[in-house]
């Protein structure tokens, strides 16, 4: 089965997801610095969610450069890590609104760990629908950044309840890890 419709189909979900999560964002009737202070909360949620999803389009891009087959199994794991993905724009919205209150921050950790599970679970499936001496069996190697990820994400969720600042700063420790591209990907893409 080709992949040029799995990643057609997850490209334009992608972009439909950082879409909705513009269309959260509102100008305030104002011209002050004050009213533009109320709306910090939202723009810097859609700024870290920005980041999130394009992250996940740089690797899902990459890792699909790298994968030669596609089957059934493939089509539904992708299918998960959207599913993980579309709920973004929701707790990005409600964790703007509410000026990051602990709730919010705690289910914004428990999507991202889900998508972080649901990513991992596509690069298993992809690997063993490939081969485990394909390229992107080798290209997955050992994920590190991926573990560390998991683990920052379960420490958030409940340290949201004791303070969403230190959610907030792991969700960017983070985000800080992934902005650098995982050498095991590009090393396969471009010996």
């Amino acid at each position: 089965m080709a992949k040029n419709r799995m990643e057609a189909f997850s490209d334009g979900v992608l972009a439909i997801i950082i879409t909705i999560m513009v269309l959260e964002l509102h100008a305030s009737e104002a011209a002050t610095w004050a009213a533009l202070r109320t709306e910090a909360p939202i723009f810097l949620s859609y700024v870290l969610s920005f980041i999130y999803v394009g992250i996940y389009w740089n690797n899902h891009h990459h890792l699909l450069h790298a994968t030669q087959q596609v089957n059934g199994g493939v089509l539904w794991a992708n299918l998960h890590l959207l599913f993980w993905l579309s709920l973004v724009p929701f707790v990005t919205a409600w964790m703007g609104r509410t000026f990051f209150a602990p709730l919010p921050v705690a289910l914004y950790g428990a999507v991202l760990l889900m998508a972080a599970l649901a990513y991992g679970a596509l690069v298993l499936v992809l690997i063993r629908t490939n081969g485990p001496d394909s390229a992107v069996a080798q290209a997955a190697g050992p994920d590190r950044k991926g573990v560390v990820s998991i683990l920052c994400y379960t420490a958030s969720i409940p340290l949201a309840f004791v303070s969403p600042w230190l959610s907030g700063a792991l969700y960017m420790s983070v985000v800080l890890l992934w902005l650098i591209p995982d050498r095991n990907i590009e090393s396969q893409l471009h010996p």
